[in-house]
């Protein structure tokens, strides 16, 4: 029998979308405005269809003066997807306006457009929709977790069957795990590693709200996210060369000139686990060019020279002396990784250049950092600066501040190759931890520990004297309501504590080689699973009395494994 897209050739395509939908019941009524009547029945799972006769309706009635009535509802969690409103019937007028808008928080479900710096860019989170009765009326796709609808229209009651959020997403298995004693730990991996699947829709975002775009900084982490969480997944190959075709060489990626750089380091990341030289070799020609021309970007004395836009991160954006040692540190873990990759594909002419730029960056040795722990961090990484060193001066003195979300990992990773695992977990409990205490159910495009001060958090009405997290804080791209509370550069916890507290390091390509090599940090066992090409590896790690660890590791056949 023909398939419906086969006997019609209006609706042939090869175009189709890899997620599912779920049609979502919010969890609490926040508040109401004005007259709302059976508000709580908008917490009832119902059925997907309008009928004639509802036996359990929420009715909202404006007169002809005074405040419009309106409700705000609490999905739970931050979703991904747009909104339904399945309205019975309307009185007073033949049709109704409504106010819908979405929200991160619940102030910025409260704020108008705007006020704030509440946008609408890149997605609708606040529109006027026109309903009639018997109708399901869905909104386009953002990013949030509450939802505000307000009856615009005076001398009209409209009676609601269900406001639902529908969830898109991809219906992954999360095959990656972790769990330990301490239960703010566990949730920080579950956070970080949701945060990420989030975002991977048809493409892989940096934000669901802002700024739903591929790039390609922001992938770095969330791939290793991907790694150690979902194994395989076709939309980072598409992500990388739906940018790479974007940007001929001579151009950089997403305008960022480290950003092209972050693109080799995914491609080691990716052919590590994979092994897939049929996919790296498409990229062969490309790679060559960027690498020559990064070569190029090398002084004499060994200082990189990078033109254009010159981005480390959001902290970090005004600090030239910051970004050229961090920048530093990029281009040499470029050099190195480039020059492995061009070496597994017998290119050994473009594997020296790599080498010999690697080599003329280390004469310059330790720049300075002006105190930034993400230039620090790039440094200890490179192997330009000693581990240590970096860890005693910049990485450890105050703890968790200074941290910035986009760097998180890569600085709880130098502080372990300095064998500070205990402060890295320290740090992070604090610093992530601190974004699940203002109610986050995903984590953010900035964050900054000193925001914690008087803060009131994300899913509640900001008391007055007290500071709205969202509201309040944010710069450059992120001022305030703008600000992203779900970025995929946020999830760096994940793969920090399935690559160094579980300890699984991939030491071949294609994970032919894997050593287990956990740092429980103080935690009285840890156990988990990590994905590879040959299937699952379980892990479980003990403190016994003594102080010593005992490991229980179950290798899938094909890989060997390394004490």
């Amino acid at each position: 029998m023909a398939r419906l897209t086969d006997k019609f050739e209006a609706l042939r395509s090869d175009v189709t979308d890899p997620r599912t939908r779920r049609y979502l019941t919010p969890k609490r009524v926040v508040l109401t405005k004005g007259t709302v009547v059976n508000a709580e029945s908008l917490l009832i799972e119902k059925d997907n269809q309008v009928a004639l006769s509802e036996p359990v309706i929420c009715a909202i009635k404006n007169g002809a003066d005074g405040e419009n009535s309106a409700v705000l509802v609490d999905f739970g969690m931050e979703i991904s997807g747009s909104v339904r409103v399945m309205v019975v019937g309307i009185v007073g007028n033949p049709r109704a306006n409504l106010l819908v808008r979405t929200g991160e928080s619940v102030m910025e479900a409260l704020t108008p457009l705007g006020v704030k710096n509440t946008t609408n860019d890149h997605a609708n989170r606040d529109r006027v929709i026109n309903v009639g009765f018997y109708s399901a009326n869905e909104t386009n796709e953002s990013g949030f977790r509450f939802l505000y609808v307000e009856l615009l229209d005076k001398n009209t009651e409209i009676t609601i069957k269900a406001l639902q959020g529908v969830f898109h997403y991809r219906d992954l298995d999360y095959v990656g795990s972790f769990e330990c004693d301490d239960e703010r730990v566990n949730k920080i991996w579950e956070t970080a590693a949701y945060t990420a699947h989030l975002n991977m829709q048809e493409y892989l975002w940096d934000g669901i709200k802002r700024d739903r775009l591929v790039w390609i900084g922001d992938m770095h982490t969330e791939v290793m996210t991907i790694l150690a969480t979902f194994g395989f997944n076709d939309v980072v190959p598409k992500s990388l060369d739906h940018v790479r075709n974007q940007t001929p060489i001579g151009t950089w990626m997403n305008g960022i000139t480290a950003y092209s750089i972050w693109w080799l380091l995914i491609h080691y990341e990716w052919y590590m686990h994979f092994a897939d030289k049929k996919y790296l070799q498409e990229q062969h020609d490309y790679m060559k060019s960027l690498l020559t021309e990064l070569s190029k970007c090398v002084k004499d004395d060994g200082q990189e020279d990078l033109p254009g836009r010159r981005f480390l991160d959001w902290p970090n954006n005004e600090d030239e002396v910051a970004k050229h040692a961090g920048l530093q540190g990029l281009l040499k873990i470029a050099f190195d990784d480039g020059a492995f990759l061009m070496n597994e594909l017998g290119d050994t002419e473009t594997a020296n250049i790599c080498a010999k730029a690697a080599e003329k960056i280390l004469r310059y040795k330790d720049p300075d950092c002006n105190g930034s722990k993400q230039a620090a961090s790039l440094l200890a990484l490179s192997g330009i600066s000693d581990p240590k060193m970096i860890n005693e001066k910049l990485l450890k003195p105050n703890g968790a501040h200074g941290y910035s979300t986009f760097f998180g990992y890569y600085t709880l990773a130098a502080k372990s190759l300095a064998d500070d695992y205990d402060g890295a977990l320290k740090d992070m409990k604090e610093y992530w931890g601190g974004m699940l205490d203002m109610g986050a159910t995903t984590f953010w495009e900035d964050f900054n520990i000193d925001w914690l001060d008087n803060a009131a958090p994300i899913d509640e009405v900001v008391p007055e004297g007290k500071i709205d997290i969202h509201g309040d804080y944010g710069a450059y791209c992120y001022v305030k309501f703008r600000h992203s509370l779900c970025h995929g550069w946020a999830s760096g916890p994940c793969p920090w504590l399935s690559r160094y507290v579980l300890g699984v390091q991939v030491l071949e390509p294609g994970c032919r080689k894997i050593k287990i090599e956990p740092h429980l940090c103080g935690l009285k066992y840890a156990k988990g699973t990590y994905p590879t090409p040959y299937g699952v590896i379980k892990v479980s790690h003990t403190l016994n009395d003594d102080g010593t660890v005992k490991s229980d590791v179950v290798i899938p056949d094909g890989i060997e494994l390394i004490k």
